[in-house]
């Protein structure tokens, strides 16, 4: 196959944890053939299928030097077998309108994996409201008295942006509701911004757990982000510390439950992340976890992943 790799650039990434790098590696092992571009090198032309100015890359397996890449050259979004969306959030406007010219892509008869309308329908933190039986006490709200009386019931309660990665903006507030009106403020910008307020969890301790779903089946292990430290958060970008583990009884009653939705509304991976027995986000735009699951338990995630791609592609699945 011919894929496709709209992501971060190359030179940014970190191989020896890099998701993206990861699917590179394996597809590439099965002698699929690699380009890349960034969002910003798509392109769409009145009377013309919507394109993009990539590269074609072949790894190198020399971790200094870890790709070689060719001129760029501009091809057509269909003209590849697969393209796979793994830019990193934020999920900003250039990442909604990028999603428009993939659905575009699509209508001429790309394949892309996420599909680019289930990348705009579950944005990461609000996707967990639908399944209310999985998560615990949330409120989505712009209103500080919403958010005080929502801390008055709870005691101890955690802030967050909707648009947030790798645990940035993440504010715990305890009993003594200190400064909770300064970080409501802040976050949502005097009321012209939501945000989620959720009861604070303390199983948080024994870690943050990334369960991957692939092709609606759940990876058998997930990686626990273990917060390190007095640091709330468990995010590997926090410094939290990865450890993988089994899933437990919980996780694959949630992942079994989501799966088969997730999968039946485009979304080839997603990461949903539990807290003890809690759901707190599903991830879909670039989750990762790929290579610590790997590199811990031998359960190459990446195998996986391009098995299911090839069956998506394929129009098998």
């Amino acid at each position: 196959m011919k894929l496709l790799f709209i992501a971060d650039p190359l030179e940014s990434f970190k191989i020896y944890k890099d998701t993206t790098f990861a699917m590179m590696r394996e597809a590439q092992r099965r002698g699929h053939t690699l380009a890349a571009c960034l969002p910003q090198d798509l392109v769409w032309q009145r009377g013309s299928q919507v394109s993009a100015r990539v590269r074609d890359v072949a790894l190198t397996g020399d971790p200094t030097d870890w790709f070689a890449a060719q001129p760029l050259r501009s091809a057509t979004l269909a003209s590849f077998d697969a393209v796979l969306m793994r830019k990193d959030p934020p999920f900003d406007s250039e990442y909604f309108y990028a999603t428009h010219l993939l659905e575009q892509a699509e209508r001429e008869g790309a394949r892309v994996f996420n599909k680019p309308r289930a990348l705009r329908d579950h944005p990461e933190k609000l996707a967990i409201m639908e399944f209310p039986q999985f998560i615990g006490p949330t409120l989505v709200t712009r209103d500080p008295q919403d958010i005080q009386r929502f801390h008055a019931e709870h005691q101890d309660i955690i802030l967050k942006p909707l648009d947030g990665m790798g645990g940035m903006g993440i504010f715990r507030v305890g009993p003594d509701g200190l400064n909770l009106g300064s970080i409501t403020e802040t976050l949502n910008r005097h009321g012209t911004q939501s945000v989620m307020v959720q009861k604070f969890l303390p199983e948080i301790v024994d870690g943050d757990k990334r369960v991957l779903i692939i092709g609606g089946k759940p990876v058998p292990f997930c990686l626990a982000r273990i917060p390190q430290g007095s640091e709330v958060r468990g995010n590997l970008a926090a410094g939290g510390k990865g450890v993988a583990r089994p899933l437990s009884p919980r996780d694959w009653e949630i992942a079994e439950a989501l799966g088969p939705v997730l999968h039946s509304r485009g979304l080839l991976l997603a990461g949903v992340d539990v807290i003890g027995e809690s759901v707190t986000e599903i991830n879909v735009t670039s989750p990762t976890c790929f290579q610590e699951i790997h590199q811990q338990t031998g359960c190459d995630v990446a195998y996986l992943f391009v098995d299911a791609l090839e069956e998506a592609a394929a129009g098998r699945s």
